[in-house]
């Protein structure tokens, strides 16, 4: 090949390479290059308080989630003591850590809310302690499938 029909070929060359890499960062999982974020939340409830709260949950929460943006994943309790009788797990889907943030205080801003949660702890409250732990699927996870 002479020299100048080599040099002529190399921007092509390196066109189609990068729209060959560029094509791989896309795919049919929805999770991938994605900013969406994952919230682990672990609460501790009060003493003897762990079924009004699942009940607050099943009644209003995961509602007033829905409607602050906040996409339900999945909700657990401890099989085994001492977490069986005070813990619920539950993970939230979320666009970003951004919009978690913003998702969050209108969540805590909501008149329905705060009337749900004065209601659920006219006899005290219902939590002790919560954790919440933001995730990224790592690039070898299998893709969520969520409704």
């Amino acid at each position: 090949m002479k020299r100048r029909t080599l040099l002529q070929a190399l921007p092509a060359a390196a066109f189609i390479h990068s729209s060959l890499w560029a094509a791989s960062r896309y795919s049919d999982d929805p999770n991938q290059g994605s900013t969406k974020v994952y919230e682990l939340r672990v609460y501790e409830a009060a003493q003897g308080k762990l079924a009004e709260l699942l009940a607050r949950f099943r009644e209003h929460t995961t509602k007033l989630f829905d409607k602050h943006g906040m996409k339900n994943v999945a909700y657990w309790t401890a099989i085994d003591e001492p977490k069986k009788s005070n813990t619920l797990i539950y993970i939230l889907e979320h666009p970003s850590r951004e919009a978690a943030a913003a998702n969050w205080k209108s969540f805590q801003d909501d008149p329905e809310w705060k009337s749900v949660r004065d209601k659920s702890e006219a006899n005290g409250k219902l939590v002790e302690n919560v954790e919440s732990t933001f995730l990224a699927l790592t690039d070898f996870s299998p893709p969520l499938r969520l409704k």
